[in-house]
């Protein structure tokens, strides 16, 4: 299959997008958000319960397991949205939660489990570790076999940390070593103990992280996910996490730009507008014109990554090349936005640091541009 020329815009992103736009605007306006900062969870059960009424957790499964039979593609649509209004959901972890099970799980785990994600529960991702390392096959959690009357179980050790909306999730999905290889296990919220989740202190407060301690822990042998090609899976996650938080990004610098450009039409000194200084004016196209070149790398990386051209490297060409773009133009705009508020721009009431604090977390989470870069420079000499 050859590459597209175009980018493909598809009816269903469209309307999915529109129908986006317009909920998060009303369910999650600045104030709502503010409000939120102080909850224990990122988002309200009843929020959620609306999400998953409107079909959104099952878009990218099939509709034999009771979603929409779309694909990630589509899930870009509704994440840029959410994004620029800086609401925060378990949507994209649920979602690539669901597509490792579909693409590496059993004939029972996807019938187990698909409808109930498609549904309205939450899964969360326990992929990272305290090495920091964004490579996902570097693994320092392990288990080990171990028999009981139960049957074959496996004792799991180590840690994982930016486990986010964990205090929420009925499942996690683990990436560990076993056997002194890469593998995927389900662990379903009862298997935890009470001390096994600790909140974490992340730059985003409309995110809740928390580090998971896995020592102790035992599941059956049964929940590892039985592909054989677990390191394949993993890279697949990861570019899949890295397309929508270009997503994210992506929406996160349209509202930025557009509260920014709200204050410099409002704001007077020296008896005009402040919008009206070639100063001003100048950052604010380069802000645009970053925008819209990230949603042009957006768009088209989900495109390729919905075509399946991600074993011959274009794909993880365009979904690396939306991530780095993406995540520049986040930074900019956000940063120019705390910049043109003056010192108002420096202090917690001002709604510009949120963005960049969205900005800062979004980026650093499955690389941040220089390591996409550098990711490139290899796919695109070799």
């Amino acid at each position: 299959m050859t590459e597209p020329a175009e980018i493909l815009f598809s009816d269903e992103q469209a309307q999915l997008r529109e129908i986006a736009e317009t909920f998060s605007a009303n369910k999650a306006p600045m104030a709502a958000v503010r409000r939120q900062l102080e909850a224990d969870a990122a988002i309200t059960t009843e929020l959620w319960q609306e999400i998953a009424g409107l079909g959104w957790l099952g878009i990218a499964i099939p509709e034999d397991f009771g979603g929409s039979g779309l694909g990630l593609g589509e899930v870009v649509a509704i994440v840029e949205p959410m994004g620029r209004n800086l609401l925060s959901s378990p949507l994209a972890a649920t979602t690539l939660a669901a597509q490792a099970i579909l693409w590496s799980g059993s004939d029972e785990q996807k019938s187990q489990w698909l409808p109930q994600l498609a549904g309205g529960a939450v899964a969360a991702l326990a992929l990272t570790e305290a090495h920091g390392d964004w490579d996902l096959c570097h693994l320092t959690c392990s288990a080990s076999r171990t028999a009981s009357r139960h049957g074959d179980m496996l004792s799991l050790s180590g840690g994982k940390t930016f486990v986010t909306d964990a205090a929420m999730a009925d499942l996690f999905l683990l990436s560990l070593a076993l056997d002194g290889a890469p593998a995927l296990l389900l662990v379903e919220k009862s298997a935890l103990g009470e001390a096994a989740l600790h909140r974490e202190v992340v730059i985003d407060e409309t995110r809740r992280s928390y580090g998971l301690n896995l020592n102790g822990i035992e599941v059956p042998v049964a929940n590892l996910l039985p592909a054989a090609d677990v390191s394949g899976c993993l890279k697949r996650l990861h570019l899949g996490a890295c397309l929508l938080y270009a997503a994210e990004m992506c929406g996160g610098a349209t509202g930025v730009i557009n509260l920014t450009l709200e204050y410099l039409k409002t704001r007077r000194q020296f008896d005009h507008f402040i919008g009206a200084y070639q100063a001003l004016k100048h950052p604010m196209v380069d802000a645009l014109v970053g925008l819209e070149q990230a949603r042009s790398h957006l768009y088209h990386a989900a495109t390729v990554f919905e075509m399946g051209n991600l074993t011959d490297g274009r794909g993880e060409v365009a979904v690396r090349m939306a991530k780095a773009q993406a995540a520049a133009a986040f930074a900019f705009a956000s940063d120019r936005a705390i910049q043109f508020h003056g010192a108002f721009g420096f202090t917690y009431d001002c709604d510009a640091q949120l963005y960049r604090r969205r900005a800062l977390w979004c980026e650093q989470q499955h690389g941040d541009a220089l390591h996409h870069r550098k990711q490139l420079a290899a796919l695109l000499l070799d």
